[in-house]
């Protein structure tokens, strides 16, 4: 499939992000560096703001690799009055990482780290959340939807990962599982009446749904 978007319209949305901190500028060099998938400053961003306009004190990240995306909703959380993101990563390594990072950046009271298969975390969380990312495998994003559902508060916020997969969503062609599962969980959010949806075309794109 061809570029969703140019190069040169990626390039601008970036440079629209208010500067980040140095350590966050680490984050994104060892990601380009190492060709590792984080969401990115122009998505990061947005999830920031996100938050803020929800005024969110409780997030959770189901898939939160070495914590960038961590990092946007911590950020938020803390200039909402404080709270807490739980961070889950199924990897040690990356879990080691996310702390080294994210106690860099100040957040030490606010991120809550759990090293676990991430619905399973969530199933087993306790209480409602603001906002739950969403980015797991993508062929366990249809799965995933009943837990999310349980575990957001009404008027929460839903934020799911690689909404478009560069392209191959609307690639008939492709019937991959990851495909599948993209295609399956953002219908099964359109057809919802208990969610408002939409997909908004940053990056890989991003699913963002209210829960009525």
């Amino acid at each position: 499939m061809p570029e969703l978007i140019s190069t040169i319209l990626r390039k601008y949305l970036v440079d629209l992000v208010p500067p980040r901190p140095p350590v966050m500028q680490d984050m994104e060099r060892y990601a380009f560096d190492l060709g590792f998938p984080i969401i990115g400053p122009a998505a990061g961003y947005f999830c920031y703001q996100q938050a803020r306009m929800l005024g969110a004190r409780k997030v959770f990240e189901l898939g939160s690799g070495y914590g960038y995306s961590t990092a946007w909703f911590a950020l938020a959380v803390q200039e909402n009055g404080g709270g807490t993101v739980d961070h889950v990563v199924w990897d040690e390594g990356l879990s080691r990482m996310a702390r080294r990072y994210l106690s860099d950046l100040g957040f030490d009271d606010i991120i809550r780290y759990c090293v676990s298969e991430a619905v399973s975390a969530l199933r087993e969380a306790k209480g409602n959340y603001d906002l739950i990312f969403n980015d797991i495998d993508k062929a366990g994003y249809p799965d995933s939807l009943p837990v999310i559902e349980s575990k957001l508060r009404p008027g929460g916020v839903l934020i799911a990962d690689n909404a478009l997969l560069r392209g191959r969503v609307v690639d008939r062609d492709d019937q991959s599982e990851a495909a599948e599962g993209v295609r399956e969980f953002t219908q099964r959010l359109k057809d919802d009446p208990n969610w408002i949806t939409s997909v908004v075309p940053i990056r890989d794109g991003l699913i963002v749904a209210l829960r009525r």
